[in-house]
C-alpha cells in the first residue's frame, strides 16, 4: 500500500518515475551469463585446493597466487605454452603465404572447375580433425616429424589455408581490377605491386584472415595432442593430465586456464579494428 501511495503522489506532483529500458537488462543478463565463466575461472585460479573442494565462495577468502607461481617456474608447463605459440605462429606464417596467392588466382581469374575446386578447398574446413589424425600420425611417423613443432603447423594448415582462402577472396574480389592493370602499366612486377599496393588495400582481410587461423590453431587438441609427446606438446595436452596421486590440482587448472586466454585477448586487441572492417566488407 505503501509503494501505491508514494506512486500515486509522484504522479499527482507531476514527477516521473524512471523506466526500465529492457533491451540494457537483456544485455546486461547476457554479458553476465558469458562473463561468469570467466570470472569463476578466474576466482578458482586464486585459491587454495582445500577452499575450492572445501565450500562454496564467490570470492577467494585468502588470495593466493601459489597457482601462477607453479605454472611460471615449472618446466612443464610453462613449456607447453611455448611449444603452443611456435606452431601456432608457424601456422599462421604458412597459411597466410599459401592463401594470399591462392586466393589471388580465384578473385583476379577464371578456370575450369574454378568453382568446383573452391568448394573442394571449404569441404576440408568442415571435415573433423578427428578424421585425419591417424593418416597424420602414420605419416609424420615415418618421415620423423613426429613431435615437432612443424609437424602441427603443417596440420593445421589443411583445416586454415582453405578458411583463410575463403576470407580472403572476399576482399579481393572487392578491389577494383583496374588497380592491377594501372600497376603493370607504372611497369611494377606482380611482387611489387602485391606486397606494395595489393597487400595494404586487403589489410582487414588478412587481420580477419590470421585472426582466426590464430584461433583455430591456438584452441585445437586433438591433433595437437596425437602428433607430440615431450618435445612439442602442447598446453592443451598438459592440462589434461593433470590427474596424481593426490587427486585433481583444481587450482594449478584454472590459473592454466586463465593463462591460455591471454593470447587470445591480446590477438584480439590488436586485431581488433581489422576484424570490425572484416565483418563489415568481408566473407565472415
Amino acid at each position: 500500500m505503501a509503494e501505491i501511495t508514494a506512486t500515486r503522489t509522484a504522479t499527482a506532483k507531476g514527477l516521473s518515475l524512471p523506466k526500465i529500458n529492457g533491451k540494457a537488462v537483456v544485455m546486461v543478463l547476457y554479458l553476465a551469463f558469458l562473463l561468469l565463466p570467466i570470472y569463476w575461472l578466474l576466482n578458482m585460479s586464486l585459491k587454495t585446493n582445500s577452499e575450492i573442494l572445501g565450500s562454496f565462495t564467490l570470492w577467494p577468502q585468502s588470495i593466493t597466487l601459489e597457482n601462477y607461481i607453479t605454472i611460471l617456474t615449472d618446466p612443464a608447463w610453462y613449456m607447453g605454452y611455448v611449444n603452443t605459440l611456435i606452431y601456432v605462429c608457424m601456422n599462421v606464417v604458412i597459411s597466410l603465404a599459401v592463401a594470399l596467392p591462392a586466393a589471388y588466382a580465384f578473385s583476379r581469374y577464371h578456370f575450369m572447375g574454378d568453382k568446383h575446386l573452391f568448394f573442394w578447398l571449404l569441404t576440408n574446413r568442415m571435415a573433423p580433425p578427428a578424421v585425419f589424425a591417424l593418416p597424420f600420425f602414420q605419416l609424420y611417423s615415418s618421415v620423423g616429424l613426429f613431435d615437432t613443432h612443424i609437424a602441427v603447423a603443417l596440420a593445421h594448415c589443411l583445416f586454415n589455408i582453405p578458411l583463410a582462402v575463403w576470407i580472403l577472396e572476399g576482399f579481393m574480389r572487392g578491389v577494383p581490377k583496374e588497380i592491377d592493370e594501372t600497376a603493370y602499366i607504372d611497369g611494377y612486377s606482380f611482387g611489387r605491386f602485391f606486397v606494395k599496393i595489393f597487400m595494404p588495400l586487403i589489410a582487414s582481410g588478412i587481420g580477419v584472415a590470421a585472426f582466426f587461423c590464430f584461433m583455430f590453431s591456438w584452441v585445437e587438441l586433438l591433433l595437437s595432442r596425437t602428433l607430440t609427446t615431450v618435445d612439442a606438446k602442447p598446453i592443451a595436452a598438459i592440462m589434461t593430465r593433470t590427474q596424481g596421486a593426490a587427486g585433481i590440482d583444481w587450482g594449478v587448472l584454472a590459473a592454466a586456464g586463465v593463462l591460455t586466454l591471454v593470447p587470445g585477448a591480446l590477438v584480439i586487441y590488436f586485431v581488433r579494428n581489422y576484424i570490425a572492417k572484416g565483418f563489415a566488407l568481408g566473407r565472415v
